[in-house]
This record gives structure tokens, sequence and C-alpha cells, in this order.
């Protein structure tokens, strides 16, 4: 152990994560080179074998593991690539909150306490319509907190085509037995009607509850119950109308060929009393679960206890109010994500032309192709929608397959995460940033060495053997 900790090579990380953490990595090294010799795996041992399996793991964890990626997969809301891409004012908001002292639960004019969620409940009421709102730590913190404030104890009715199961492998039945509701189904899985939902009541039950499909849809012989039909229901049974919107949208997106998906005010205008919504997806704000509705709802939600365990930091609050802000200004495509879904096609291929010939000048040896592409939505929302968009077809036979070709990018610097297509790595430019550009040439420059120096090979190799 003191020749290892003495060696030259692993004196580097001491100050990056501290001597103690050095050493039990390098112990765990030891303990792996004892094993194998000790099950006859391997006859002999050295310092320079246990550094071989100790510096690869030295190096992840130096080094942080949240890193920023080009995304070039032409997927906009990509769960996992963080999402949406925060608006340059949101941006600088979580700096501004996160740097300094703020307002985070103070009222500058009385000189006294205030409350966090004031900053975002006037601009959800404007923005959606809603008598009120709040906002907890995700979509799926919302829909508990409703059901476990509003209809504990009781029954929930839910048609039998809606228990989906989300991300993460969150599932609608288990989110409602841990909030202490009992879950009625009804309907059958493809057609579910008013009657089903009128049949199922009780003298328990306590509401309707509607839920977005997420990441798939059925067609065919299919059909559901109208909100309109449901709020009537609701209203003459005297029960709660609650719909989980998943990603949920305050926009109309058939201008951009997007069709299917309520707003939030559509549903309210429908007579659903509490939407709940996401503010990261189709929203392009922060992690961040919404809740709009009835006035009378919305401030049993807020003195519910669950609500405070639920709470959101002060960073997700300042990027969410300027985030709202924006649309309340009608200044939408200020956000990424709603300036890519509404990018048309003619400006995508002007931007992949442009990235064709920089590649083609940068890079001789390859062979470059302006091609059409299919783009997406993501994060659960318009899954059966396509986006038609443009981006270059990359073929690098010296660095070998496509597969070897994504996996160089994915570990160039800065990395970048691509699409394939028949052999061949696919750039698709709907989802580049500004500058993106100059980037993805760093990024090949970067993976034009490893090509040739094997060191992809080689790290995997010492991956595997650690």
């Amino acid at each position: 152990m003191d020749i290892l900790l003495g060696s030259p090579r692993v004196e580097p990380f001491f100050s990056m994560i501290g001597r103690e953490s050095v050493k039990s990595i390098l112990t765990e090294a030891l303990d792996s080179e004892r094993k194998e010799l000790l099950d006859g795996r391997s006859e002999h041992t050295s310092s320079e074998s246990v550094l071989a399996r100790a510096l690869p793991l030295l190096e992840r964890r130096g080094a942080n593991s949240l890193l920023p990626v080009i995304n070039a997969t032409g997927v906009v809301v990509h769960t996992n690539l963080g999402r949406s891409c925060l608006a340059e004012e949101a941006a600088q908001a979580v700096l501004a909150a996160a740097r300094c002292y703020s307002t985070l639960e103070f009222n500058l004019e009385e000189g006294k306490r205030g409350r966090r969620t004031d900053h975002v409940e006037w601009l959800l009421r404007r923005v959606t319509g809603a008598e009120a709102g709040l906002v907890v730590n995700n979509n799926a913190g919302a829909v508990l907190l409703s059901l476990a404030a509003l209809c504990q104890g009781k029954e929930v009715i839910v048609s039998r085509g809606e228990l989906v199961e989300i991300g993460g492998s969150f599932r609608i039945p288990e989110i409602m037995a841990f909030s202490g509701v009992r879950l009625v189904e009804v309907g059958a899985t493809n057609r579910t009607h008013l009657r089903d939902y009128a049949n199922a009541v009780t003298e328990n039950t306590a509401a309707l509850l509607k839920v977005h499909p997420s990441n798939f849809r059925m067609e065919g012989f299919v059909s559901s119950a109208p909100r309109e039909e449901l709020a009537s229901l609701a209203k003459e049974r005297g029960l709660h109308f609650i719909e989980d919107l998943g990603s949920g949208t305050l926009l109309d997106f058939s201008r951009c060929g997007l069709f299917g998906e309520p707003t939030v005010r559509d549903c309210l205008e429908q007579g659903v009393h509490l939407v709940t919504f996401s503010g990261d997806k189709m929203l392009g704000g922060p992690q961040i679960g919404a809740v709009a509705g009835k006035k009378q709802l919305v401030d049993a939600l807020r003195s519910y206890p669950l609500h405070r365990a639920l709470r959101v930091d002060k960073m997700t609050l300042a990027a969410f109010e300027a985030t709202l802000r924006l649309y309340l200004r009608g200044e939408e495509k200020r956000i990424p994500t709603v300036s890519m879904l509404f990018a048309e096609s003619d400006s995508l291929k002007l931007r992949a032309e442009s990235l064709l010939e920089a590649l083609r000048s940068s890079f001789p040896n390859g062979r470059f192709t302006l091609t059409e592409v299919q783009d997406a939505v993501g994060g659960g929302a318009f899954p059966a929608e396509q986006l038609s968009g443009w981006g270059v077809s990359v073929s690098l036979v010296e660095w070998g397959s496509a597969g070897r070709v994504q996996r160089l990018l994915r570990r160039a610097q800065p990395p970048v995460v691509a699409g394939a297509c028949e052999n061949e790595t696919v750039l698709h430019v709907r989802t580049l940033l500004p500058g993106d550009e100059d980037r993805i040439l760093e990024a090949f420059r970067s993976a034009e060495k490893m090509a040739f120096s094997g060191n992809l090979e080689e790290s995997a190799t010492k991956r595997e053997r650690g």
C-alpha cells in the first residue's frame, strides 16, 4: 500500500477526492488481486497490475460524473439526457438564487416570513386560467399529494386503459395505494364509457381520476369518456375530478404538426377540478410538479402535511418563475424545448448543410451525407407523432463501424450522443443548441485521436477487469 500511495500516477487524485478515498479504492483493487490469486485465476501480482485496476476507477471518481453533452439524437425532451434545457433567463435566475441570499421565504415589504411558493403561484394562475396553483418536486409528487389530501381512505375510479406505468417503473396503482386510496378499475382496456364510471360510484367514492397514457397510444376499436361528461358526472355525484396530464402543455402544438394533446387550460375549461403536470418536459422548465385548479382544493393540498415533504428547492423555483414569465410575455420561443419543436424544416436543412460542409472540410477521409430524419418529442408526450427534420449521416470507415464511431463520440471531449441508421452515425440538428456545431468539430477531433490510439478498447478492458 505504501508503494501504491507513493506512485506519481496516484498522487494527483489526493487533491481530487482525498487521501482516504484514494486508499479505499486501492484497497478494493488489492482485494480483487488477492481473490484472483486464491481462486487460481491469476499466478502473480504486482503494483503495476493493481494500478491497472485502480486507475480507471480513480479517474472516474476524480472527475464530475454529471457532464454536459451534445444531444444529436433528435429527441427533444430526452429523459436520459436531462429532459429540457433551460432558457438563458431561467439559467441566470438559478445562478442568482444559488450564489446569494434571496427572498425565498421573506416578504420585503412587511419584513417578515413569506411563503416560498408565492413566487410562482400567481404566474401559474395567469398562464393556466386556474383559480389557484401550487408546486411540488415532480408530477408524481403532485398526483400523490392530491390523492392523499383529498381522497385518503376512500375510493378513486380510474379507467383500466389508464393504469399506466411511467418511467422508473412507477405505476399508477402503486402511487394510488401509497396515497391511501382504494383503486376502483372500470371499463375495458380499450374502451371505457361514462356509464362504467357512473355504475362504479358508491357512497365511499371520493374522485374520478383521468390519467395521461404517457409513452403509448391505443388505436383501432378504442373509446374513452369525454372530459365534459366526466365533469358533469362528478358535479352530479359530488365528486372531485382530477387529471394527471403527465408532461402537460401550455401551448397549442398543432401549429407544428403535433395533435391530440390538450393544454392545461383546455382541461380546466372542460371541467377538471385539479390538473397535475410536469414543468421539465413540454414546458421547458426545471423538474417540478404543478397543480392547477379550484382554490378550495388547492388550499387543502397546501395545508396537508405531505406538502412540506415535497416542497421545492430555491433554485428550482427561480428557474420555474423565469420560465413562466417567458410564457406570460409571449416569449416562449426563447425556451429551447419550444424553439426546437417549432423549428421549421427549411431552417433545419440550412443548419444541417452548414454542419455537413464543416465536417467535410475538417475530415476529408470521411463520408458525410445530408439526410432527412424523423425526430421525436420525447418525455412521454406525443409518442405516436414524429417530426420531420434534417441531419448529417456520418461514415468513417477508418474509425470502424457506426457503433464504434458512436462510442468514440460519447467518450470525446465534449461528449456527443448521436443516432444511427443503416451502419451510419446520424447527427440530428433539431436538438443542437447554439454553438454546438463548433463543439461537434472539437468532439470529432478528440474522437479521431482515440480512434487510432486504442484508448477506447484499452479503457473498456480495464473496466471489465475492474
